[in-house]
């Protein structure tokens, strides 16, 4: 199940899930030769960073998402820098990159077994790992909130099949997952990154892009303003704090393995 989303929106919304991913990659030990895979590469702004960071190595950058690819293809370009439309779950490369990193993406891809298999599989031997997305508690009011509105009229009929398109486990569980896999070292640890967005026009970006375009598909065009005018109101309604910010809870899987 992949999703297209807006690379020009996307730009607008994503201060803090970059943030993340630039803390994530000044803790990588780079020599400045590797070769790296990013997982989910959106815009492509961090994989310009990772690219940076490496000289005399090489980074692609990999999305499903077309119009993630063309606006990384627009404001990224390098010698040793990449990106390429394709789905995380059908990838096959094979002991090419010495890093696999990933920010901020994984909780879209349902099958991790298969991932974290297909992940061990790209990496050269002693290559790691490195990624951080969403575990159990993340986005707490959004995910509340979208499950009423999607329970009621005019909506509830076109959710019948709806699949919920995220996966957040617990650290305990994907610890679980990491150790079936033949790494010779690994790590898991959930860190606590709820955030105070600075206006209701900052998380209506947010809940824009990315967070509706799941849902807004399976709801007939006449009805899908109104869905998310409901998400958007009720959001600000019961996260807007007395100083004009919006609390939202959100919580991250930061996974560490060599092979």
């Amino acid at each position: 199940m992949t999703f297209e989303f807006d690379g020009e929106k996307y730009k607008r919304a994503s201060d803090q899930q970059k943030a993340w991913g630039k803390g994530v990659i000044c803790e990588l030990e780079l020599s400045g030769h590797e070769r790296i895979l990013d997982l989910g590469c959106g815009d492509g702004v961090l994989t310009a960073e990772l690219a940076k960071h490496v000289p005399d190595g090489f980074v692609l950058g990999i999305d499903a998402s077309e119009n993630m690819i063309a606006t990384a293809r627009k404001d990224h370009a390098g010698a040793n820098l990449r990106f390429e439309r394709q789905d995380i779950n059908t990838m096959g490369f094979g002991s090419e990159f010495d890093v696999v990193f990933s920010n901020a993406t994984l909780h879209w891809i349902k099958d991790h077994k298969r991932l974290l298999r297909n992940v061990f599989e790209s990496l050269k031997d002693r290559g790691i790992v490195r990624f951080q997305f969403a575990s159990d508690g993340n986005c707490s009011n959004l995910l509340r909130i979208v499950r009423d509105v999607m329970s009621e009229s005019p909506y509830i009929d076109a959710f019948r099949e709806f699949d919920w398109p995220w996966y957040m486990p617990t650290c305990r569980e994907y610890q679980t997952l990491v150790d079936e896999v033949p790494f010779t070292e690994t790590k898991v640890w959930c860190t606590n990154a709820d955030r105070y967005f600075e206006s209701s026009e900052a998380m209506t970006r947010w809940i824009d892009q990315p967070s509706l375009v799941p849902f807004l598909g399976w709801i007939a065009e006449s009805d899908r303003q109104g869905f998310r005018d409901a998400v958007v109101e009720r959001m600000i309604d019961e996260t807007q704090q007395d100083d004009g910010t919006c609390f939202e809870t959100f919580r991250r899987i930061n996974v560490w393995a060599r092979k």
